[in-house]
């Protein structure tokens, strides 16, 4: 059996970096929208977060689009205080776009993170301890809300 080895020249490159362009123009996209519409102005187009607006309490999203938009502003404190683990969730998603676009050009898959056996539920154990966290209503937690 022999490997066969991925097709090169920039037809290749190109159709290989389809699928990462469109996920990067939809990021773009919705980066664009937060931006136009600053989530940080109180009655503004974005609604308020059902979780928040019903229970009166914070999910574990809660205060994403203005942590975005605080990036997007270069504003990495403000971004910290409005999700901080949304904020590491950001780098750990860009990291896995990088090694999915440089994997595509090479032409074969690289280790990430996300490839990891327990990455999912780190994942889902880290979102459901910072929805707790975030919710407890004692000093210094009280800091945490948004």
């Amino acid at each position: 059996m022999t490997v066969q080895e991925p097709p090169r020249g920039p037809a290749a490159v190109s159709t290989a970096l389809a699928a990462p362009a469109a996920v990067g123009v939809a990021a773009a996209a919705g980066c664009a929208a937060i931006w136009f519409a600053d989530p940080t102005t109180p009655g503004g187009i974005i609604p308020v977060c059902p979780t928040k607006a019903l229970f009166g309490i914070d999910c574990p999203g809660c205060g994403g689009c203005r942590m975005i938009y605080a990036l997007l502003h270069g504003d990495v404190p403000a971004a910290l205080h409005y999700n901080a683990v949304a904020l590491v969730g950001v780098v750990l998603l860009m990291t896995a776009y990088v090694t999915w676009i440089v994997g595509r050009v090479r032409g074969r898959r690289l280790p990430g993170w996300q490839h990891l056996r327990y990455a999912p539920a780190v994942t889902l154990v880290v979102i459901a301890v910072w929805f707790v966290i975030r919710n407890i209503p004692v000093a210094p937690f009280t800091g945490l809300h948004v």
